[in-house]
């Protein structure tokens, strides 16, 4: 599904300020792979999705998806097969217009372009049956601006957005990490509904450790750049936060006392 070959990314080559963020990087990812990726701070967490989704350019490698080579893809013609959401719950949605609004844009992503006005109304039913699945009443508001959501209610919509129309990607940038614990909660388990139902190949970046290993099919931690544990199977059923901890501080030669200290 997602092959990653030996990618690289440096930002500010040749100044004071060089930095490797991505490392001679290589993975693949199967159909309905569910994988969690977590590392500390500048572990190059991020800059790998926004590579894979080409928000940046990669110094050298290749990145497949589906047999397709998008390396050079610009970012708009990978959103046809990429879903995305982000950490901050202001991004992934238009504020000034409406839920419904919003919905016939993410539905209309791998439609052909055409002339034509206003959302059918075979549109409006199936927004709202997907709506309700959030069990936040939206369905019930689809002519409500989105700016006037909370947080979490636009976390959850966008994450509707990204899948109503199947990508062959999921992407999901801590998209849980400015929601309060209890809405959390909830965005991740909906998030792992949908996953689970839509078999979607997914790369979720979290802060968590235990979110890490309770959710998904596969745990990738990176650290300089590198992936230096690939958990799955047994090994990863196995796995507990503890341990984890103590095999970051096998691979990277860093000693913690707990997960806050390698997630800060």
């Amino acid at each position: 599904m997602l092959k990653v070959e030996q990618v690289s990314k440096t930002f500010n080559k040749g100044s004071i300020n060089e930095k490797t963020a991505l490392n001679d990087i290589s993975f693949s990812l199967d159909d309905g792979e569910f994988v969690t990726i977590i590392g500390g701070n500048g572990a190059g967490k991020s800059t790998l999705l926004n590579c894979i989704s080409g928000v940046y350019s990669v110094d050298k490698g290749r990145i497949l998806l589906d047999s397709m080579d998008i390396t050079y893809s610009p970012e708009y013609k990978r959103s046809k097969y990429i879903g995305r959401v982000f950490q901050d719950p202001m991004m992934g949605t238009a504020y000034d217009m409406t839920i419904e609004e919003n919905m016939a844009i993410a539905y209309a992503k791998d439609k052909r372009k055409g002339l034509r006005m206003g959302i059918k109304n075979p549109e409006i039913k199936l927004f709202r049956e997907y709506l309700s699945l959030l069990g936040m009443g939206l369905e019930d508001r689809m002519k409500q601006k989105v700016g006037l959501l909370s947080g979490g209610q636009r976390q959850a919509l966008t994450l509707l957005m990204a899948t109503i129309v199947k990508p062959r990607l999921l992407l999901l940038d801590e998209h849980i990490a400015a929601l309060d614990p209890s809405t959390a909660e909830k965005v991740l388990r909906l998030t792992d509904k949908i996953v689970t139902e839509n078999k979607l190949c997914t790369m979720m970046i979290t802060h968590n450790m235990k979110v890490a290993l309770e959710y998904g099919t596969r745990t990738i931690m990176m650290h300089g750049g590198r992936i230096i544990l690939d958990l799955k199977g047994k090994e990863r059923e196995k796995m507990t936060v503890e341990g984890l901890i103590e095999l970051f501080g096998k691979k990277s030669g860093l000693q913690l006392d707990n997960d806050r200290m390698l997630l800060n």
